[in-house]
């Protein structure tokens, strides 16, 4: 990048570190302790998987193209300030933005488990928010089905030669909502209902997080591509270099 395009994404970093910097509240992702041992290994178990394609898929894109890092580290750093960002929801967990959906659609839903999972561990340590024995529900609700949505979302819009932007705000938008469709489910299943069991206890959770929820999943949407213009407007050989943008799209 030029000294210009550096100026302004450092500018960028300094504000979202200050919007990023909350007080310390008891709302997390999934707290430390909340979910039953059982449950904490089973999802913990089902990342592996996800988190092996992961780490090949951006293993095998930094060798081809050592530029992508630059855009890579951006969409972890926009995920962990845009998810520090917390509204208490509901005991035990919170509503805010995941900011996955970027890195879904720049990179890949995979190579966005790693990304989520390095951030939900930063978090859970340094900053109170999830918990280290519910990483795993929290990375496969955040980091793996969210994205994956975001993704299939996002690809159906190129399809159906659906406007760009209009694809990237749904698929944000979309990956954000269904992150929270997911951590509904976990709990619902770790605390079904004694009236209704585990489906009215999802219809509970999915209730409280709502009000909450679907506003900042469409302000996530836009936030999403407000950064992609800024991509393209000071980025473009970078997006170039991994393939968002193709040559005959540009001119």
């Amino acid at each position: 990048m030029s000294k210009r395009q550096r100026k302004v994404v450092a500018a960028c970093a300094i504000l979202a570190l200050s919007l990023g910097i909350t007080p310390v509240a008891n709302a997390m992702h999934i707290m430390e302790g909340y979910l039953p041992a059982g449950f904490c290994v089973v999802w913990g178990a089902l990342c592996i998987p996800f988190l092996a394609a992961g780490f090949f898929s951006i293993r095998n894109k930094l060798r081809e193209n050592r530029r992508a890092l630059t855009i890579l580290a951006m969409s972890g750093a926009f995920i962990f300030v845009i998810s520090s960002l917390k509204i208490p929801s509901v005991t035990g967990s919170c509503s805010h933005m995941t900011g996955t959906g970027l890195g879904a659609i720049l990179f890949s839903p995979s190579a966005v488990s790693i990304l989520g999972i390095i951030v939900l561990l930063f978090q859970a340590i340094l900053l109170a928010h999830g918990g280290l024995t519910t990483l795993g529900a929290n990375t496969f609700s955040m980091a793996i089905a969210g994205p994956f949505l975001a993704f299939a979302v996002y690809q159906i819009c190129q399809k159906l030669k659906l406007n760009r932007k209009a694809g990237i705000f749904l698929a944000a938008t979309l990956g954000d909502v269904f992150t929270y469709c997911v951590t509904s489910v976990q709990l619902a299943m770790a605390y079904p209902s004694e009236s209704g069991g585990v489906a009215a206890s999802i219809v509970k959770f999915l209730g409280v997080f709502a009000p909450t929820q679907l506003p900042l999943a469409i302000i996530e949407g836009l936030l999403t591509v407000i950064i992609v213009i800024g991509l393209e407007t000071y980025a473009m050989p970078e997006l170039k270099s991994i393939g968002f943008i193709k040559e005959q799209e540009v001119h």
